[in-house]
């Protein structure tokens, strides 16, 4: 199974391994597979002991001969807590997960040597800096240990973001044998610039990285990715979006554009993908029913379900946007007088207190109906049979309504009539703590985005991400995707942009724009067009109005096709996301590697 066609032994090190934050986490999990294809055992992952319920995830591994082996004990000699094992994920690469607090008394000595011999300032209020030392320094022993026991061997060591990279900075000072390679997936002086810049790519290149890192209060941050940049034999980034901020605000231009890229097989369903698609829809139907129906219903046959998803930055996420081609897309769908109905999704992170108590009794008094409908069903059922083969001659369906107790009848009454209201359904579906600092619901409040019985597009904001845990849906992410029509990703700023990506895998038709990465390489592609379930929004020197009259366009297109049309349409978007399988991305990474094994 292990090819190992590369001599070298790989580690790739960040805080995400074993340890899911945010998009880093599915980039190394995701590439695990093609990477065991492609180096065999002389592939390990290197991340921080963090999860508490880990080891149900690592099977361990006691053979401990290998110079990964004797460098961990070596290390848990020294009293450093460390697992080293086999994660439980597809490909079961090795893997060694270190915990971040050892030496936790040292900390202000490893501030002031940072600070003496490379120039990063000190923070002693930020806890996550504080943290990323200390792991960055047990990393670095274990490293220079893996080193020592490899000989002869060359260590490659890829180091993804600044919270892994700071290693870097030592290995080169003191000459350790270990070839690095530095991959940022966003920069953080680039994120902060955009949430507060309007023209930021337009003035990208007159930001003076020092004071702006400064008034943001993460000098030290950017430091570390400056120097990280600098100091590694191989520097990468997963797009040209960030290529261009790496150029300016990290003063170094990157090596090799390292785009991201999915474990298909795990995604594509080959012909089954239309099934799945109506199979998921269905429990968005009784999501729909439970929520809006109490109030008003509509022909669930002729709607279409949206949704945006990720995390919570207005304006960054192109929330902004979205809600307001949404807003005009109702005005023109009810001008038209159109019979279809579009349910929109906001899906993201927020602090909540709970969920709606109003949006629970509504699908539990819808749970007591269909309880009694069944109730009725068994009843017809069994007296329905005794009627048939009782009859003589009679062959006619008997008054199915006088084979009904009248307890159920009554029962059955009761309950709709209590679960009916005039109420309009609730636009968010639970109590945030921040209600009304909260850019969503401000935005859906001032433009009286109510989810009136008159509007065509309706609002569903769910402020926390969607797992089969959830009682409102019950169902994973993943298959809450596939049941729906469309998903809406037109980001301002978004490095790369896995969710857009994510959606062809399975089918589902998408918006993304050309200020992401994953809008900005799909932009070179063949075929990278709307009849392939992709459209790109032109957000580039562009302004703000023109932006939200083409998404506007191509929402009412969409709208206006007809279910034969979809149904290819996400066959084709399916095929489409083959050209994004690891197998075939990682040559990129190959090419980083190759540089910097060619450093002196």
């Amino acid at each position: 199974m292990n090819n190992q066609s590369r001599p070298e032994l790989l580690l790739e090190c960040s805080w995400e391994v074993c340890n899911q934050i945010g998009g880093i986490y599915t980039v190394i999990r995701s590439k695990v597979p093609a990477m065991i294809e492609k180096w065999g055992d002389n592939y390990c992952l290197l991340g921080p002991l963090e999860s508490p319920n880990i080891t149900a995830e690592i099977d361990h591994i006691s053979d401990v001969s290998t110079p990964v082996g004797r460098a961990v004990s070596r290390l848990a000699n020294e009293g450093c807590e460390v697992v080293y094992g086999r994660w439980l994920v597809t490909g079961r690469p090795k893997v060694v997960l270190i915990k971040p607090d050892f030496g936790f008394n040292s900390l202000d000595s490893y501030r002031d040597r940072l600070q003496a011999e490379f120039g990063i300032e000190k923070d002693e209020n930020n806890e996550l800096l504080g943290r990323m030392i200390l792991w960055a320094e047990v990393n670095f022993k274990f490293l220079r240990y893996l080193s020592e026991e490899m000989g002869e061997q060359q260590l490659l060591v890829n180091f993804h973001e600044w919270m892994a990279s700071l290693p870097i900075l030592k290995i080169r000072k003191e000459g350790i044998a270990c070839k690095t390679v530095f991959t940022t997936h966003a920069t953080m002086l680039g994120r902060y610039l955009a949430m507060t810049k309007p023209d930021f790519y337009h003035d990208l290149p007159s930001y003076d990285w020092d004071k702006e890192s400064r008034h943001f209060g993460i000098l030290p941050i950017v430091q570390i990715e400056r120097l990280s940049a600098k100091m590694a034999d191989s520097f990468t980034t997963v797009s040209e979006v960030t290529a261009l901020e790496c150029e300016h605000l990290l003063d170094k231009k990157p090596d090799e554009i390292t785009p991201n890229g999915l474990n298909i097989k795990r995604f594509v369903a080959m012909h089954e993908v239309q099934n799945l698609h109506q199979k998921f829809k269905e429990k968005l139907h009784e999501f729909t029913m439970g929520h809006f129906f109490h109030s008003y219903s509509f022909d669930l046959d002729d709607t279409l379900y949206f949704f945006t998803s990720g995390r919570y930055e207005f304006s960054n996420k192109g929330y902004d946007i979205t809600l307001e081609a949404l807003r005009r897309l109702n005005q023109k769908m009810v001008k038209a007088g159109m019979s279809t109905t579009v349910v929109m999704f906001v899906v993201t992170q927020r602090n909540v207190w709970s969920i709606n108590p109003e949006v629970l009794q509504s699908r539990g008094v819808m749970r007591e109906i269909q309880n009694n409908v069944e109730s009725i069903e068994k009843q017809i059922g069994e007296r329905l049979f005794k009627a048939a083969l009782s009859s003589d001659k009679e062959h006619r369906l008997p008054p199915l309504n006088d084979m009904v107790d009248d307890y159920w009848k009554l029962r059955f009454r009761r309950t709709i009539q209590s679960w009916k209201n005039d109420k309009w359904p609730i636009i968010v579906t639970h109590n945030l703590e921040d209600d009304g600092g909260d850019e969503i619901l401000g935005f859906m409040r001032k433009n009286q985005m109510f989810n009136s019985p008159l509007d065509k597009v309706k609002v569903v904001y769910h402020p926390q991400f969607i797992k089969s845990t959830n009682p409102l849906f019950g169902i994973d992410y993943g298959d809450f995707v596939r049941g729906c029509n469309l998903g809406i990703f037109p980001s301002y700023y978004e490095p790369w942009g896995y969710t857009p990506l994510e959606c062809i895998a399975r089918g589902v038709p998408t918006v993304t724009s050309n200020l992401s990465g994953f809008g900005r390489y799909v932009n070179g592609m063949k075929d990278a067009d709307e009849d392939h379930g992709i459209f790109v929004l032109k957000r580039e020197a562009r302004s703000r109005e023109q932006e939200i009259n083409d998404l506007t366009t191509y929402l009412w297109h969409f709208v206006k096709h007809n279910r034969r049309y979809r149904i290819i349409q996400r066959s084709k978007a399916e095929d489409f996301s083959e050209r994004f399988d690891w197998k075939l991305l990682r040559s990129h990474y190959e090419k980083a590697y190759d540089i910097a094994l060619a450093k002196p």
